[in-house]
């Protein structure tokens, strides 16, 4: 899926390194470091499913969350969208680059 003009870019993983630093995989989206990528992205949105399902349900009792739970439901929350917006972007990438391609 390269041309000359739009040659193919790195893939974002959906993992950093140790440092915090983003990883890629350059590639023709074939293989087993593709498979893992695409079976934790599929992971990392389905979690952020249940994390939201779960949030919902604890914000809308009649008596409020206990603070030690708000704070677990927003760190929660803040792990689940920082995954979803590298899947998004990741995949967004991807598509951008398959639509110059054709």
């Amino acid at each position: 899926m390269t041309t000359e003009n739009h040659p193919q870019e790195p893939r974002l993983l959906p993992w950093a390194a140790q440092d915090g630093k983003p990883c890629y995989l350059i590639g023709d989206g074939r293989g087993l470091v593709s498979d893992l990528a695409d079976g934790l992205e599929e992971l990392q949105l389905c979690t952020a499913v249940e994390v939201l399902d779960h949030s919902r349900t604890a914000l809308n009792q009649i008596e409020p969350p206990a603070p030690t739970e708000l704070l677990f439901i927003t760190n929660r929350l803040t792990e689940s969208l920082s995954d979803a917006v590298r899947v998004a972007d990741s995949r967004g990438r991807r598509l951008d680059q398959a639509l110059h391609a054709t």
